[in-house]
């Protein structure tokens, strides 16, 4: 079974979600902020690509609020 779409990596999920979990205060629902926030801190800092992808997972997660496990 093949599955469509962009597929995010375990890395950056988990990062992320251990981001959300430790610093929740440091991260809005806005991607470009959070892209900013990500630089500052040096997350990703090997590949943009990355960092955006994390970025807007970061946004996302805070949306749908502290329900995502």
């Amino acid at each position: 079974m093949r599955i469509l779409g962009k597929q995010r990596s375990k890395i950056i999920t988990r990062a992320v979600r251990q981001l959300y979990e430790h610093l929740p205060d440091k991260f809005k629902a806005d991607f470009e902020y959070n892209k900013k926030v990500m630089k500052e801190m040096n997350i990703f800092s090997e590949s943009k690509v990355k960092r955006n992808i994390a970025a807007g997972y970061m946004a996302r997660l805070i949306k749908k609020g502290p329900s995502v496990k």
